[in-house]
């Protein structure tokens, strides 16, 4: 298991995300967005604007993936 937090995955805090897969970690990640966006916090809305505008741009997107992918890859497992 590894650990990222939101501020890793392109949020706003330190809220930390324990998964096996990126995939895991990223649906963990989603949901948190969901509730900050709900909560109107602000420095995640500012976050998600910029993930927004990535999102214009598939290969932009695909490499901010890949490289997000990559660094939860080089993280260690936790103890």
């Amino acid at each position: 298991m590894k650990t990222m937090t939101c501020k890793q995955l392109g949020g706003a805090c330190n809220k930390e995300f324990h998964a096996n897969t990126f995939e895991e970690i990223a649906e963990m990640s989603k949901n948190h967005g969901t509730q900050m966006f709900q909560k109107g916090d602000k420095p995640h809305l500012i976050a998600m604007n910029k993930i927004q505008e990535l999102m214009k741009s598939p290969e932009a997107m695909k490499e901010w993936f890949e490289n997000v992918r990559k660094e939860l890859d080089t993280l260690p497992e936790n103890k």
